[in-house]
């Protein structure tokens, strides 16, 4: 074979792989371009308020999709396993705003109790908020939405403090120390 064709063929065989690495490209960014048309979709299904099923192995942002649908209608039991997932694969960002989402609905339900005067079925739901809300600052310091619905959080159910004790009774001046649950009407003189 002369040169020239040895060089020929060389060019018709780079042209052919270059050829077939572009069909390649071209068919994953078509196929990349249809699953996130879908995925836009379900979000956008999610955000009108129709009930869109998605998968537990999807990707965090439809997941937080979901949750976002959930909590406004009070269904915590099933944003819960959503949150988790979201918790363990989404970047830090997305998984602080699904901890301040989910505190902000389980807030709002335990106001909503508050004002009726159901102070029972309020203090777990403020307890799981103010979780959240830790949650999401542990992921995201400055996040100043969550410090501040945290502070609020903390005015309504007051944490007790820790105390040690084995088995024995707790003295006096330890109990003294103890917070009541809910903040109320002081006894004593007025």
């Amino acid at each position: 074979m002369t040169p020239g064709i040895r060089r020929g063929r060389f060019i018709l065989l780079a042209a052919g792989a270059l050829l077939a690495v572009s069909l390649c490209a071209v068919g994953f960014f078509a196929v990349r371009l249809v699953l996130d048309r879908r995925a836009n979709g379900e979000i956008a299904a999610l955000a009108a308020g129709h009930d869109v099923v998605v998968a537990t192995d999807a990707r965090p942002e439809r997941l937080f999709a979901r949750l976002v649908f959930l909590t406004t209608r009070d269904r915590f039991d099933e944003a819960q396993p959503l949150m988790n997932r979201i918790a363990s694969s989404a970047a830090p960002r997305l998984a602080a705003a699904a901890f301040y989402d989910l505190a902000n609905a389980r807030l709002r339900v335990a106001l909503s109790h508050l004002e009726s005067n159901e102070i029972d079925p309020a203090v777990p739901l403020v307890r799981l908020a103010k979780e959240g809300y830790r949650r999401a600052l542990t992921l995201d310091p400055g996040f100043w939405d969550a410090k501040y619905n945290l502070d609020i959080a903390m005015r309504l159910v007051r944490d007790f403090p820790q105390i040690e004790t084995s088995g024995e009774e707790i003295p006096p001046e330890a109990a003294k120390r103890l917070w009541i649950d809910l903040p109320g009407v002081p006894r004593g003189l007025p």
